[in-house]
């Protein structure tokens, strides 16, 4: 009997999924931690992988006692990031996956937890992939999204939004965070986790299967068209 169940849509997040970005969150919320004579350590990284910019300010704030609130938090982070990611790579793989995923007519979406302005200056360097999408929904900005990952809303409402409405078990969900993954348990979908290196084998232990990097990844595992090329 099969690990994999069969799917028919695919859901995606986007930072450090599709695109290379959590060293620059990481690098920039650790600057806004230095300036106040703080580190910014590993354990507190683990708590804010994944969840929305405003559930990111709120813990680092409350873990580290510094003296800021969440909008201040905010638009120092903001500021710090806003000009990298005009430049931001996309993960290896990534590309070759939508491309694949469009040319057989499977549904995808992203369902992150950034906001849409944010997501809206990463993709403007990759316009041609953007289109491809069904559609977007940014955590961060969404009103319908109440709870961050870990919580399930996101996912849910995300498959709430293709267009013929498909069961959540019928959904993979593409993740690289923990918060994440658990999201994708909570929303009774299966999902590839794509975790950084550094990430301890007890974080990874939710996912249904967890892969390298988006290259290794095969579809036909979930009742996908396979890759040719």
């Amino acid at each position: 009997m099969s690990l994999y169940k069969p799917v028919t849509h695919c859901v995606f997040d986007m930072d450090g999924l599709l695109f290379n970005t959590e060293p620059i969150y990481e690098d920039s919320v650790r600057e806004i931690c230095r300036s106040f004579g703080k580190e910014y350590p590993f354990d507190v990284r683990m708590k804010v992988m994944g969840t929305t910019e405003y559930n990111t300010a709120e813990i680092t704030i409350k873990e580290l006692s510094l003296p800021l609130t969440v909008p201040e938090f905010l638009i120092k982070l903001e500021n710090l990031v806003a000009e990298e990611f005009k430049k931001v790579k996309m993960m290896k793989g990534a590309d070759r996956l939508i491309r694949h995923l469009h040319k057989h007519n499977i549904p995808f979406c992203v369902a992150s937890s950034a906001c849409k302005e944010m997501g809206a200056i990463k993709w403007s360097g990759y316009p041609d992939l953007y289109k491809l999408f069904s559609h977007f929904v940014y955590g961060s900005s969404d009103s319908e999204v109440k709870k961050g990952k870990p919580a399930p809303d996101i996912f849910l409402i995300a498959a709430s939004r293709f267009e013929d409405k498909p069961d959540p078990t019928k959904c993979l969900v593409f993740e690289d965070s923990p918060n994440g993954v658990k999201a994708a348990v909570a929303a009774n979908m299966q999902s590839v986790m794509v975790p950084d290196a550094s990430l301890p084998i007890e974080k990874r232990a939710e996912a249904t299967i967890v892969i390298n990097s988006l290259e290794d990844f095969q579809p036909e595992l979930f009742g996908l068209p396979a890759f040719t090329d």
